[in-house]
């Protein structure tokens, strides 16, 4: 199971970035925790400074922007 963390105050790029993260994951048929961050301190100590940001299993993977559904795909497979 993948632990899926969305860090971000809850602006509407956090909920865009939600909504690929869960239409990427089913489109996988993956099974996953979805985490959403919302405390800047606890953003921070993910090393973030610009949310919104995705993290897959704990290590960001991108920072600052909104990923496509399918570049969440690729992220979620390897």
């Amino acid at each position: 199971m993948k632990k899926i963390q969305v860090l971000g105050t809850g602006c509407q790029e956090c909920k865009g970035m939600v909504k690929n993260v869960e239409a990427a994951a089913k489109a996988l048929g993956l099974e996953y925790e979805l985490e959403k961050i919302t405390d800047i301190t606890d953003i921070l100590t993910y090393g973030v400074v610009l949310p919104p940001a995705l993290a897959i299993d704990g290590k960001v993977k991108v920072a600052g922007r909104v990923p496509s559904t399918e570049e969440i795909k690729e992220m979620l497979t390897f």
